[in-house]
């Protein structure tokens, strides 16, 4: 078992979520079973701090954690092969981290403040940080307001819908709250639904989150992003929208198509791998 990193602070926690529904070859067994969680607030929040080297910090998507998204599919494990001190946490709302049911709780720019948070009770001045989908939305704000905690922005899972929307709505939200996912007749609403039964989400905190968190960024606040930016984005994608879109508006964005790939299968895949190793090993 991993220990925690020597001044790192908060409490341990227990608990792991399901195994992956993205590419997953890594078993939960050989899984860090205790968590470090430190407060924002009044909010815990649960952390994974691992590996030596230039940090990076990994912010998952909607009802995922960073189990699901970064730990099965073998993000956490890769990256520090590379080198790297790997940070993930669990957004508020989502995995081992505090519940809440106000959606004023969730609003982007606060969910965005935990990320900042983490990095100050870390003692890390600059990291690279990448999301996804939701993770994502998060880093842009951090990319636009906080840039000189960034080294470079690599936003997984979102384009063109960073600015137009088009991810899940008030149909999701009103799926997560029905008795079960037979009541779900909605495609798209009984997909998330189906996913947050999977990985044991809280439901109603989901839901939360899900109304709090839909202020979209505009164009002239993304144009007005300075720090590098990896945009990577699955080819059959219908939730992210166009990365090529988005990467022409951010100013000097790359653009990283994943062939083949959905919302959820990309983020285990080889070629997001490939693309975001390389673009790290060029940031300054």
């Amino acid at each position: 078992m991993l220990a925690v990193r020597p001044g790192s602070g908060g409490r341990c926690r227990a608990g792991l979520d399901l195994p992956s529904l993205q590419d997953s070859h890594s078993d939960p067994q050989n899984m860090e079973l205790m968590m470090p969680s430190f407060h924002n607030g009044a909010v815990e929040i649960a952390y994974l701090d691992e590996g030596e080297g230039d940090p990076i910090v990994l912010v998952h998507g909607f009802a995922s954690s960073k189990n699901v998204n970064w730990v099965y599919p073998t993000w956490v494990s890769d990256l520090k092969k590379d080198g790297r001190r790997v940070i993930a946490l669990d957004n508020r709302g989502h995995g081992d981290s505090a519940k809440l049911y106000d959606s004023a709780d969730y609003e982007i720019a606060i969910m965005a403040s935990d990320v900042i948070a983490l990095l100050d009770h870390l003692g890390i001045e600059r990291a690279d940080i990448m999301g996804y989908s939701l993770g994502s939305r998060m880093t842009a704000i951090l990319a636009r307001e906080q840039p000189r905690r960034l080294r470079s922005a690599i936003l997984g899972g979102i384009g063109i819908g960073l600015i137009e929307g088009g991810g899940p709505g008030e149909n999701v939200a009103i799926a997560l709250e029905a008795p079960s996912l037979e009541d779900v007749t909605d495609p798209v609403g009984r997909t998330f639904r189906a996913f947050a039964d999977q990985t044991r989400s809280d439901r109603r905190a989901l839901a939360a989150c899900l109304r709090g968190s839909r202020r979209l960024m505009t164009s002239e606040e993304a144009a007005s992003i300075g720090v590098p930016v990896l945009i990577a984005v699955g080819t059959k994608d219908e939730i992210a929208g166009s990365a090529a879109a988005l990467g022409k508006i951010i100013p000097g964005a790359e653009v990283l198509d994943i062939p083949n790939r959905d919302h959820m299968r990309a983020v285990g895949d080889k070629v997001y791998k490939v693309g975001v190793t390389d673009f790290l090993s060029r940031r300054q």
